[in-house]
């Protein structure tokens, strides 16, 4: 597998904001989202057993597989390998392939808003949502089916920019109640 890296840290965004993690990061994108703040092209290669022998040096319980885009590789072996050292398994895709059924927990975070068609969303369910807000795009659950729905606001780099974002999402969150604000609070922290 071609593995960007591995490091261990908090899940920063979305439900499990604040647990610590484990995050193995894939290399390769399907999409170019002209916000994407991860650079994940280089990569070393590894078997899945080799990744979970990495993975299980750290004592949290949880594993993040995230990119660049997870699902352009063959995962299923991947998730097996770390469920058998004690693991769980969360996935982060843009939701544009299939995510193999084993793995225990799904954030489908749609692009096609900013990228196009051809980023539309195939999955119909996920454990919870996560859009990229801009105040440019009506947000959309893609009729899937989630049990947590997460807005988070775009980071543009420029400070006003951001401020304005932010009170549109406020403003949005409090019309439509079935959206949370997620924050990335590895950045608020100054973490990985």
């Amino acid at each position: 597998m071609r593995v960007n890296e591995i490091f261990y840290s908090i899940q920063g965004e979305g439900y499990h904001a604040g647990t610590p993690a484990v995050f193995v990061r894939l290399s390769g994108c399907n999409l170019r989202c002209p916000f994407c703040d991860t650079e994940h092209q280089e990569h070393t290669e590894m078997s899945e057993d080799e990744i979970a022998e990495a993975v299980s040096k750290y004592p949290a319980s949880l594993v993040v597989i995230t990119g660049g885009e997870p699902t352009i590789q063959p995962l299923y072996w991947l998730i097996d390998a770390i469920h058998r050292i004690g693991k769980k398994v969360a996935i982060e895709t843009n939701g544009t392939q299939p995510v193999e059924r084993n793995a225990d927990w799904i954030t489908v975070s749609p692009k096609d808003g900013f990228v196009g068609e051809s980023a539309k969303p195939v999955l119909t369910y996920a454990d919870e949502i996560k859009l990229v807000f801009d105040g440019g795009h009506i947000p959309d659950d893609h009729g899937i089916h989630a049990n947590h729905f997460y807005l988070q606001p775009c980071d543009t780099g420029y400070e006003l920019k951001n401020q304005e974002i932010m009170q549109e999402l406020v403003e949005f969150v409090k019309q439509n109640p079935k959206w949370k604000i997620s924050l990335q609070t590895q950045k608020i922290l100054k973490v990985r």
